[in-house]
């Protein structure tokens, strides 16, 4: 059986590939239904849009959320049947678009407000746009009574965005930090109590960030005995020495705050009490990088 070009070209004519599953294509609402839309985009039959694929959300009115004559962009989401009709979507194209915005947004390391939906076990459901986000318990700035954060909006960072595996989750401590770093500034003086101590230093918690004073900074001379100067839940003061925004990083030092070297491991507490006289020098020392 021999396949000639006019066989070619009338196979092409009853087969419009521009209108292949996952292409989009644009289109006019011109009737509504109880079950959904019909649009004209160009073949040979009208496009069907079904209801539950008109929009991320539900809909009350498919005449107003839809209106007659408007023209929108769609995904084709099932092939021509013999009749040459596709079916539409405009809900899986606003996902695409929402997972490139939000995937934009983690680059950009954006915070964003997001509505508490439900709860499980390890954590929060939100939304987000439309789309299903988590939050873990450990990333909440409130883990006790979950049921108490439904319905509010919490500000949020991200973790991970994963489109394939349709996976997004979230951080309510992260966008607290990132907040809390936007303020923060070399030379500033912070007042907050010692998180926990390390062979290398202390960490140091203050406006809900978490800085370090590493055992360096901590006196001009060297610290034998970090856990017999130091306690966790102790009150201290510190200067921040340097921030690394992009990392969530902060360094701290309460070295330039002693008048002489060793002064904070013999009179701590008047060095703490003192701290009002001792930071113009604390200036001083920075501008000369005296670190």
């Amino acid at each position: 059986m021999t396949f000639s070009t006019e066989d070619f070209a009338r196979a092409l004519a009853d087969h419009d590939y521009t209108f292949q599953t996952g292409s989009t294509v644009k289109g006019t609402v011109i009737g509504h239904g109880s079950e959904g839309a019909m649009v004209e985009i160009g073949g040979k039959s009208d496009a069907f849009l079904p209801l539950k694929e008109a929009s991320l959300e539900r809909i009350e009115s498919l005449e107003e959320t839809l209106p007659l004559g408007d023209e929108f962009e769609f995904l084709i989401i099932r092939d021509q049947d013999k009749d040459g009709r596709v079916v539409l979507s405009l809900r899986r194209l606003m996902v695409q678009q929402v997972w490139e915005r939000l995937t934009q947004r983690e680059a950009n390391k954006d915070i964003l407000d997001v509505k508490v939906t439900g709860t499980n076990k390890g954590g929060v459901i939100v939304d987000v746009e439309g789309l299903r986000g988590f939050i873990p318990r450990s990333h909440l700035a409130q883990s006790e009574d979950l049921d108490a954060l439904v319905g509010t909006t919490l500000s949020v960072g991200f973790l991970e965005v994963n489109q394939e595996n349709n996976k997004l989750v979230l951080s309510q401590r992260q966008a607290a930090r990132s907040q809390a770093m936007s303020t923060l500034e070399v030379g500033q003086l912070v007042q907050g109590k010692v998180a926990s101590l390390k062979p290398y230093g202390a960490f140091v918690s203050f406006d809900g960030v978490t800085g370090l004073l590493h055992i360096n900074q901590i006196s001009q001379n060297y610290v034998d005995s970090l856990p017999n100067l130091l306690k966790a839940g102790q009150d201290i003061q510190a200067i921040i020495v340097s921030l690394d925004e992009q990392r969530g990083r902060i360094s701290l030092s309460t070295k330039v705050l002693e008048k002489y070297p060793g002064e904070l491991l013999k009179e701590f507490d008047t060095v703490m009490s003192d701290i009002d006289n001792r930071l113009q020098n604390v200036g001083k020392m920075l501008a000369n990088s005296e670190l």
